[in-house]
C-alpha cells in the first residue's frame, strides 16, 4: 500500500499582526503545535495564530521552494495571496521589479 504524500506551504497571521510562512506534511498537527506553543520560535510569543493561506504540493522540495519564495515577498503581496487576488500579486511583482 502506498501513500500519496501531500506537503503544505502556509501563512499564519500572528496576534501582533505579523506573518509567519512555513511548510509541513501535516497541516492540522503543525497548526496545533503553533497554537499550543509546543516549540519555541517565531510564533511562540505571538499566539494565537490564524491560518490565512495554505496550498498543497506533491513533494517537500516543492513546498520548501514555495515557502522560500513567499518569505521574500512584501507584506502586501502575502496579503494578496491570502485573499487569492492574483491581479494584485502580479501588479505588486511588476512594481518591485521596476524599483530595482
Amino acid at each position: 500500500m502506498t501513500r500519496d504524500w501531500m506537503f503544505h506551504c502556509y501563512i499564519l497571521k500572528c496576534s501582533d499582526g505579523s506573518y509567519y510562512v512555513g511548510h509541513t506534511d501535516n497541516m492540522e498537527q503543525r497548526l496545533a503545535e503553533h497554537q499550543s506553543g509546543a516549540f519555541p520560535g517565531y510564533t511562540y510569543k505571538r499566539r494565537p495564530v490564524e491560518l490565512i493561506w495554505n496550498d498543497a504540493f506533491q513533494t517537500r522540495d516543492d513546498a520548501k521552494t514555495a515557502e522560500k519564495q513567499i518569505k521574500g515577498w512584501s507584506r502586501a503581496k502575502k496579503e494578496a495571496l491570502a485573499q487569492g487576488n492574483w491581479d494584485q500579486i502580479s501588479e505588486l511583482a511588476k512594481c518591485r521589479s521596476r524599483n530595482r
